[in-house]
């Protein structure tokens, strides 16, 4: 029995079977990385921008997408897939650019839809609507706020305000465009508070997707230095799954929830040992959830007195 409305959940709906997300690396860089604001990037992307590196491989597009679609088959006999622009910041590039990356993805089998992850300090109105003219049946734009908290902002340099992100997230709505929104429990000098307040943050905005991150110490992100230096300290398994239940039960019931935790690549992970225990955390997650029989948006003072129309014994697991 689900009880938030999650990715899996929404595609079913829209596809009538499952999809899988295929990660995608065109090469783009960073504003933050290139030296535009700075060379350093944000202390938790690892160096490979958070992405597989394939296209320092050498590996096109449809090489690329060929493989994972081969293993992704295999593995889930899905038919259907999203390309996820994962890695860097993917509209950091001229309009033509954009165009030609967008390009590449013509006549990839199974492409059901499209996930770009980018800055919101990376858009305009002219990209907005060449994303709005994708002729895919779902298209999201994955931006990263991370923290509502600008002091937060400053201390992960992430590079950009609250507000540059509040301004992206209506620009797009404006063009048609979903957003889903990245936040991220456990950030140096932040508290279940904190964390709380950047859900709330979002609620305001006309977002349409969440995801949630636990920080943890990549090798070679920035944050491995403050690690081993004894300057920051992860968070415990149990503390984030209380700061997770507790923004789900807050959240607007309609915003698709696309990820519940963080998961390194393999050889990636520093600290904290947990996050290798990806299967065993969501079971905690389901369990605790179930027990005190939270569901997505329970705790809103407009909350209506049963679950929404998702939450049904006959909903997807997300697990």
């Amino acid at each position: 029995m689900q009880r938030f409305y999650g990715l899996a959940t929404r595609l079913r709906q829209t596809f009538g079977e499952r999809v899988q997300k295929i990660p995608l690396d065109f090469g783009f860089t960073c504003p933050n990385r290139d030296g535009k604001i700075s060379r350093h990037g944000c202390i938790f992307c690892s160096p490979q921008g958070s992405g597989s590196g394939m296209h320092a491989m050498a590996m096109t597009i449809p090489e690329q997408w060929e493989l994972w679609r081969a293993k992704l088959t295999e593995m889930h006999k899905a038919r259907l897939y999203l390309a996820y622009l994962q890695s860097y910041s993917n509209t950091y590039c001229s309009l033509d650019e954009l165009k030609c990356a967008f390009d590449q993805l013509q006549g990839l089998e199974g492409l059901a839809g499209i996930c770009i992850g980018t800055r919101p300090d990376c858009l305009d109105s002219a990209k907005l609507e060449l994303i709005r003219g994708l002729d895919l049946r779902e298209t999201w734009l994955d931006l990263g706020l991370q923290s509502s908290n600008d002091l937060t902002l400053k201390r992960i340099n992430r590079g950009h305000d609250s507000e540059c992100f509040a301004q992206a997230v209506r620009l797009a709505s404006s063009h048609g465009v979903p957003v889903c929104a990245h936040v991220i429990a456990g950030l140096p000098g932040e508290s279940e508070k904190d964390f709380l307040a950047s859900v709330e943050f979002l609620n305001s905005l006309p977002v349409s997707g969440i995801k949630f991150h636990n920080l943890f110490v990549g090798r070679g992100a920035p944050l491995q230095k403050i690690y081993e230096a004894g300057g920051y300290t992860p968070i415990e398994q149990a503390e984030y799954i209380e700061m997770l239940v507790a923004a789900i039960s807050v959240l607007r019931p309609e915003i698709v929830i696309h990820r519940l935790k963080a998961d390194a690549v393999p050889g990636e992970l520093i600290a904290p040992e947990w996050v290798r225990g990806k299967r065993s955390v969501l079971n905690e997650i389901e369990k605790t959830l179930k027990v005190r029989k939270i569901w997505q948006g329970c705790a809103r003072a407009d909350a209506e007195q049963q679950p929404p129309a998702w939450f049904s014994p006959d909903s997807p697991s997300p697990f």
